[in-house]
């Protein structure tokens, strides 16, 4: 029986020749990942397992990004035990805010810290984003982030799989992030219930790797395990620009079993909304009407890379937010911000009457930079509209492309590019 690519990672890494759907196995890990919220705790469960060091200090990053630059003293706190804990176990790979620093799923694979081929857990639900460069990784909790940290290993119970076929190309103004909004407007929030979503078809060499990216970010949307897309000549180049180390790469069998199997042809997709409160529930940007909207959010680790940036500031150049709606835009990582002043981006965004902000999570999880009152409506690039994600339990999220986002910071109101 055949394997798909994620359960050839899982079974390399168990050291077994091959692994079925349902098998519980133990793997090592290439990279174990916390961030400010999650850290802590691991910190506090890892004397747990009898270890008094990591098990490779140059196998685990830490990044401060949610509530970073701190908010409030629990925030200071908490980056401070990580920052603390970081330097007592000379861990290489911990990223200070201004110091290279950035969101999570942004910063690692800019970093070259994550390949083809490779196993990671990360103390955060959108550690699948790295399923974009051929790598199986998943979410997991603080506990067993710490059980990582000790001992570079950890159980999984391994994923069936869906098949998602790609083909053709999308027309202007259309991205990975309406791919995946489709995606879960069609299968639903729980459709990959603990199943990793594989991408294939020929479709595939027509997305960029920051679609890629914001793909693979949005599995766990759909409840998958895991996201994951074939090693291809646009990863290859990717992974050598950035440093990562060599990969090893998988391609699915031929005869690989799959749950069930998904098509897309990019050429029929449209600029998609995912309404309140939930990822699925999503429409076409025609049949949006008529929604007045109070603030815009272009960023997050799923639209906050360089080329999110130039298309909003492509849409919003030589115009003017709308003076009823807050536009902040936050660009994912310190690199990022950089090439967007270079570029004239930023100059672009102050102009129009945009925010912009240093790298961080901020508004996306209810953090701080842009929280909504009660009643307010908000149009973001983040990847969850969930009852009070973002603020006030009486305000709504719609969640969008860049282009989208940025039209209608433009408008007042949701409106195609």
């Amino acid at each position: 029986m055949g394997m798909t690519m994620t359960q050839k990672i899982l079974a390399a890494h168990a050291g077994k020749d091959e692994v079925h759907a349902g098998e519980l196995v133990m793997a090592k890990l290439d990279l174990v990942l916390g961030n400010d919220i999650t850290t802590p705790v691991a910190i506090g469960e890892f004397p747990k397992f009898g270890r008094k060091t990591v098990f490779d200090r140059e196998k685990i990053a830490l990044v401060p990004d949610h509530f970073a630059p701190n908010k409030d003293i629990k925030a200071a706190t908490q980056c401070a035990t990580m920052r603390c804990f970081a330097k007592e176990q000379s861990i290489k790979n911990y990223f200070e805010v201004g110091h290279d620093c950035g969101v999570e799923h942004a910063l690692l694979p800019e970093k070259g810290l994550v390949t083809a081929g490779d196993c990671i857990i990360g103390a955060d639900s959108h550690t699948c984003t790295y399923g974009a460069v051929g790598a199986f990784s998943t979410g997991v909790g603080s506990t067993d982030m710490a059980c990582g940290m000790a001992t570079g290993e950890t159980w999984f119970r391994v994923p069936g799989a869906i098949k998602v076929e790609v083909k053709g190309r999308f027309r202007p103004n259309v991205s990975g992030k309406d791919l995946i909004l489709h995606l879960i407007g069609m299968i639903g929030v729980d459709g990959a219930r603990y199943q990793s979503l594989e991408f294939a078809g020929e479709g595939i060499k027509s997305l960029t790797m920051d679609d890629r990216f914001t793909i693979a970010n949005m599995a766990i949307e759909a409840g998958a395990k895991n996201g994951i897309f074939p090693v291809d000549e646009a990863t290859l180049e990717y992974l050598k620009a950035h440093g990562a180390k060599e990969p090893v790469v998988y391609a699915a069998d031929e005869d690989a079993v799959y749950e069930r199997t998904v098509e897309i042809d990019l050429d029929g997709l449209e600029p998609t909304v995912a309404f309140p409160h939930l990822p699925e529930n999503t429409r076409k940007i025609g049949d949006v009407g008529d929604i007045k909207i109070d603030q815009v959010v272009i960023g997050s680790c799923t639209n906050g890379r360089i080329g999110d940036m130039r298309i909003a500031a492509g849409i919003i150049k030589g115009k003017k937010v709308h003076p009823d709606v807050r536009c902040i835009v936050i660009p994912a990582t310190q690199r990022v911000w950089l090439e967007a002043m270079k570029e004239g981006l930023l100059e672009i965004f102050a102009e129009a009457g945009c925010v912009v902000s240093t790298p961080t999570c901020g508004p996306c999880l209810g953090g701080y930079m842009g929280i909504l009152a009660k009643g307010e409506k908000c149009v973001a690039t983040t990847n969850r509209n969930f009852v009070g994600r973002m603020g006030h339990v009486e305000s709504e999220i719609y969640l969008a492309s860049p282009a989208v986002a940025a039209a209608s910071a433009i408008a007042g109101r949701i409106t195609a590019p």
